[in-house]
């Protein structure tokens, strides 16, 4: 059955209202709570407005089943659905639909429909915000208006269909994060050895550096082309011509992620590339041993070789005296092999679950705006 098809087989020719969501909403702004009120121990998640609680309280102020908005900050714009009681803090616009209109789930789908708007509608120099109107004046289409019991038949309909894949979504990312603590686990596990089990070579004598051979190159200086350009954190580009074609590790060697390790600050490459002078790079004899060296650097604490408080870098001289539990090379193939099957179900975007996630959240993206789709009045008369 074809999008329209389906379209039109949901409505059953029955007419559809646009009309702005204030109409059919209730908006209200959380309640400032101070930060001494916060716990790590307390029955109830405090929103602020952030994609993620920022706490625990013994309080609070609003329901289960509570569709909020991101009101400020980087934030702002963000449509989420707390599912427990929480404390929804100043930051947070709290979205009350009138179900006697419309589905509580239809308007968060909705809103989730329009997310990227409202991100990209962030006002003020400063700390950005998002004004109410962002939202009250979002076109809401409410099917057969004349008929409430028809209406709420067919919100609840879409609702089943897009909750099907948002429910499929949530598992798969409950997975997920299982998959990684378990990785964690057993990385942390095969990584550590007793006194005296292995030596501690420094890496300096472990691998060939590069970095002699690497070349900045300006953006505005840059040929467009196929090859890979590597930074501190991957790929920032891409160009005509390359300077390394191998397997090679990167380590980042300055950047804020050195300190904050949002992304692995060690990661594997392979084949043509070009890389600046903002990414170690390193040769190893082995795929075993690269990989080896790879997992255990993104495993440790580089505090202590890192200089520069504003500018965080972690220099040649530092890198190369790392000291790296050094076992034999059966047993380097033997914890590569069981991580990187790890590695691939938890982290790979060509494969396992993180694969499995995007595909899933693209499908629901698909049959959201086709099942939001409803004609505009100016539409139909056409």
């Amino acid at each position: 059955m074809s999008s329209v098809n389906f379209l039109e087989k949901l409505l059953d020719g029955v007419a559809v209202e646009w009309v702005p969501l204030r109409d059919v909403i209730k908006l209200e702004k959380g309640r400032q709570l101070n930060k001494e009120l916060l716990s790590s121990d307390g029955p109830y998640p405090a929103y602020n407005g952030g994609i993620s609680h920022s706490g625990f309280t013994d309080s609070y102020n609003y329901t289960e089943n509570t569709i909020i908005v991101s009101q400020g900050g980087a934030s702002a714009g963000f449509v989420n659905f707390v599912t427990s009681k929480f404390y929804a803090n100043a930051h947070c616009y709290v979205v009350l639909p009138k179900t006697e209109v419309v589905e509580n789930r239809y308007v968060y789908h909705l809103l989730k429909l329009n997310q990227e708007k409202l991100t990209n509608n962030q006002h003020g120099a400063g700390i950005p915000a998002l004004r109410t109107s962002e939202i009250l004046d979002i076109p809401a289409p409410i099917p057969c208006p004349d008929n409430r019991k028809k209406s709420l038949e067919i919100q609840a309909e879409i609702v089943r269909i897009l909750d099907t894949f948002t429910a499929h979504t949530a598992e798969l990312t409950a997975e997920l994060t299982a998959r990684k603590k378990q990785y964690n686990y057993y990385r942390d596990q095969l990584l550590s050895f007793e006194d005296g089990e292995v030596e501690w070579p420094p890496l300096g004598e472990l691998a060939e550096n590069l970095d002699s051979m690497r070349k900045p190159v300006t953006s505005g200086l840059r040929e467009a082309g196929d090859i890979p350009y590597y930074g501190a954190s991957g790929i920032v580009d891409y160009v005509k011509d390359y300077i390394f074609d191998g397997d090679f590790l990167l380590i980042s060697e300055d950047g804020a992620n050195l300190v904050a390790r949002s992304t692995p600050i060690a990661f594997s490459i392979s084949g043509k590339s070009w890389v600046n002078n903002h990414a170690h790079i390193l040769k190893f004899k082995t795929y075993a041993e690269r990989r080896y060296v790879e997992y255990y650097l993104n495993s440790i604490d580089l505090t202590p070789y890192i200089s520069g408080a504003a500018q965080p870098k972690l220099n040649q001289k530092n890198l190369n005296s790392i000291k790296i539990p050094n076992p034999s090379p059966e047993e380097k193939i033997r914890i590569v092999a069981i991580l990187d099957k790890f590695d691939a179900l938890t982290n790979s975007i060509s494969e396992g679950l993180p694969r499995e996630i995007e595909l899933r959240q693209k499908q629901y993206e698909y049959y959201r705006d086709l099942l939001l789709s409803f004609p505009k009045q100016e539409e139909e008369a056409a």
